[in-house]
């Protein structure tokens, strides 16, 4: 069985060039791809549902408690 892959939390600060799939404010879930990130890319699950890299300067991490990321997960 494969492993799951590490999610963690982002907020959007930048939406130029994809209104339709960003929102500004909006927390998302960052999968972790070693590759993407050396690019200075993100995989993120957008707002289609599907992941696709966007810029990292696009995004902050963000710690949530443990009661919300468990709320985040569940409503996407």
């Amino acid at each position: 069985m494969a492993k799951a892959q590490a999610k963690q939390f982002v907020i959007c600060i930048n939406n130029e060039g994809y209104p339709a799939s960003l929102e500004m404010r909006k927390i998302y879930v960052a999968l972790r791809d070693a590759a993407a990130e050396k690019l200075d890319f993100l995989r993120i699950v957008d707002e289609s549902g599907e992941d696709y890299l966007y810029p990292k300067a696009f995004f902050r991490a963000i710690a949530l408690p443990q009661s919300v990321k468990k709320a985040v997960l569940a409503a996407a």
